[in-house]
């Protein structure tokens, strides 16, 4: 998950919450504005979200090569 960074300078930062218990995970995001205390300690790693939706447009068109190798290890697997 990223830091975004919203057009109105809004960060969203990317949180896990575990149960008590340990048996509930769940990811969300809390946002901070300018002026919060950890603000600026996010700031400089946080991308905009055209950013994030072209790493994410990258990463799948890249992501071809290694889906072809792992099906063919999978077909190697089965047989």
């Amino acid at each position: 998950m990223y830091v975004i960074r919203l057009t109105d300078g809004t960060l969203r930062v990317p949180q896990s919450v575990t149960s008590d218990d340990g048996r509930l995970i769940g990811n969300a995001y809390v946002e901070l504005r300018p002026g919060d205390p950890d603000y600026e300690r996010w700031l400089p790693e946080a991308v905009t979200e055209e950013e994030m939706a072209e790493r994410q447009r990258r990463w799948q068109e890249g992501n071809d090569d290694l889906e072809r190798e792992f099906l063919a290890f999978k077909a190697e697997q089965e047989s």
